[in-house]
Order: C-alpha cells, then sequence, then structure tokens
C-alpha cells in the first residue's frame, strides 16, 4: 500500500485519470483568403517599335495601331497588329502614304486612316485598310486636308472633326464608305485639334483640344438634326488625350498640357455618364501619356503607345484598363 507522501507526488507529476477532459480549446479552422482584386490597370506587351502621335482602331478583334512619329522624329507608315488571344504584336503591310496625327476609325470590316501630316504639313488623304487580304487601298480624299482631329463612325457614316491647321479647327465632314463620299456638316462651335471623344446614344461627344491652351470644352453632335450643343466640360483640360466608349460610359485618358509635372504630361483617367452629364475620376495611368489612342477589346480598354514628355517621346508601352464592374451609364 503507497502511503500519503507517494500519492501526492504521482498526482504532482501529472498521473491524473485518462478521461479527465482538456480543457484547452482547439484552435478553429482557418477562414479561406479573400481574393486580392484585379488591378485597374494592366502592363501588357509593348509595341514592336515606339511610336507618338499614332492612330488606333481595332478591327476583326484585333488592335491596330498605325503610323505616329518615330523616337528619331521622323514619320511612320508603320501597321503594327495586336492579337489579344496570343498576346502579342505583328507587322502589316505599311500604309501607302506615311502620317502622323491621323483620324483612326473602324467601318465595318476595313480600317480608314483619314488625313494626318506627313512631316510637311497636313494632308487629304483617305487610306483603306483590309486586314484579311492584308492590303492597303485609296478612297476619296478629305476635302479639307487636316491632321490631330477626331473620327467616329455613327450609323453608315464616318464623322471627322476638328484638327489642325487653325482653318480646319472648327470643320466637320462625313464619310460614306458604300458610296465613296464626302458630305459638308454644321461645325463645331469651339475650333481646336488635338481632341478626342466618342459616340454615346448616337451623338458624338468631343472633348478637350487645343489652341492656345489645353480645353476642358465638352460639345456634342447630333447627326438627327445637325445641331451641337454644350456639356460637362472636362475636369482636367487637356490636348493629345485619348478617349474611349464602354458600358455607355465615355473614358478619358492622359494628355499633354500640365503645368504641375516636368514632362507636362497627364495621368488623368476620367469617365462621363451622360444620364447625369458628370465626370468621375478613376485609376490614373502608371504611365502618364500623350499622343495616344484607345480602344475597347472585352472588359477591358487598351492604350498603346504615346509620349511620355510633352512634345517628343516616343515610347512603346501598352497598358490595359479594366473598366469597373457594376452598372454601367447605359
Amino acid at each position: 500500500m503507497r502511503g500519503p507522501a507517494l500519492l501526492l507526488a504521482a498526482l504532482a507529476a501529472g498521473c491524473a485519470s485518462p478521461e479527465q477532459p482538456d480543457e484547452t480549446p482547439s484552435p478553429s479552422p482557418s477562414a479561406p483568403a479573400s481574393p486580392s482584386p484585379a488591378p485597374a490597370w494592366q502592363a501588357l506587351p509593348p509595341l514592336l517599335e515606339a511610336r507618338q502621335e499614332v492612330g488606333v482602331a481595332e478591327v476583326l478583334g484585333r488592335i491596330y495601331v498605325v503610323g505616329g512619329y518615330r523616337t528619331d522624329r521622323s514619320t511612320a507608315a508603320t501597321v503594327e497588329a495586336y492579337d489579344p488571344a496570343a498576346g502579342r504584336w505583328s507587322t502589316a503591310a505599311p500604309m501607302p502614304r506615311a502620317v502622323n496625327h491621323p483620324m483612326v476609325a473602324a467601318y465595318g470590316e476595313r480600317l480608314y486612316v483619314f488625313g494626318g501630316d506627313s512631316g510637311l504639313g497636313a494632308v487629304s488623304t483617305t487610306q483603306e485598310y483590309d486586314p484579311r487580304t492584308n492590303t492597303w487601298g485609296l478612297k476619296a480624299p478629305l476635302p479639307t486636308a487636316r491632321s490631330a482631329g477626331l473620327a467616329a463612325v455613327i450609323g453608315s457614316r464616318v464623322y471627322v472633326v476638328g484638327g489642325s491647321p487653325a482653318a480646319a479647327g472648327r470643320v466637320v465632314e462625313a464619310y460614306e464608305p458604300a458610296t465613296d463620299r464626302w458630305l459638308p456638316v454644321n461645325p463645331m462651335p469651339t475650333p481646336r485639334n488635338h481632341v478626342a471623344g466618342g459616340v454615346l446614344g448616337g451623338r458624338l461627344h468631343v472633348v478637350g483640344g487645343r489652341p492656345p491652351n489645353t480645353l476642358a470644352a465638352h460639345e456634342v453632335f447630333d447627326p438627327a438634326n445637325g445641331s451641337w450643343s454644350v456639356r460637362t466640360p472636362m475636369p482636367t483640360g487637356r490636348s493629345g488625350h485619348a478617349g474611349a466608349v464602354a458600358g455607355g460610359c465615355l473614358y478619358v485618358f492622359g494628355g499633354e498640357g500640365n503645368p504641375a509635372t516636368p514632362t507636362g504630361v497627364f495621368a488623368q483617367n476620367e469617365r462621363y455618364d451622360p444620364r447625369t452629364d458628370s465626370w468621375q475620376s478613376l485609376a490614373a495611368m502608371p504611365t502618364p501619356r500623350h499622343g495616344i489612342g484607345a480602344v475597347v477589346i472585352g472588359d477591358g480598354i487598351h492604350v498603346p503607345g504615346g509620349a511620355t514628355v510633352q512634345g517628343f517621346g516616343a515610347v512603346a508601352v501598352h497598358e490595359r484598363f479594366t473598366v469597373p464592374a457594376g452598372p454601367n451609364c447605359s
């Protein structure tokens, strides 16, 4: 028989009953980590050749970047095509006429390059590209030679608005691809070049531009009656910016004329909602640029090329902005 002293020693050594419950709480299983939100901007494969003051459009699911200034300030006839599915650029047939600051639009399954600057001044050339055959042709020339304007499709016509030189700043002309003819249109109220914009609800919105300083002007053309009206100006007046329409909203990126930075270039990304006639600031461009174009593919807006310094500073940067999810502006 064990004495009391031996029994106490055994208990102190931890020889408690095996049925005694463990009161230490078990760790609860970890909750699954919430996925990180996708970044607003994504860097994509750069252009094969750095260029600024380019024309940009989408045809048959590919992004085309045409013309512009090279880093040596020469004017390019270069045409590059980006395949979003493959994630790579390729070279297409060059334009018959090299131009910078062209007005570019896609109509049907063709790419149209209107005017531009040859390096010696504005031209009136209309160049048509067929991506299926990788060939170019010349069509009826612009009635008014110009560069740095805006081209946009409404219905069966392509409207070419504003531009340089000064005499072309208010000019609006409509091209009919089916008949290869040009028609005059009521002039834009504010003369300007280096503009951007897009079509919302069948009306053409033209924003920003110059001269003599960057403008915040926002004017709207209604082809139904040929009239112009004024809407809320951009929060950030600028020129050489890019515009694209997604979900019924107009997005405007970059531009030049920024006195707040040594480069003179804007990083601003602003969205216009026609339902409320109001603007909203969104995630700034990772690489501020001007002399750019923008095009919508799926839920993203691609902004290739441009310049990172006011004036000249061509780069090959290609970035994609993810259109915010949620209610659109339609």
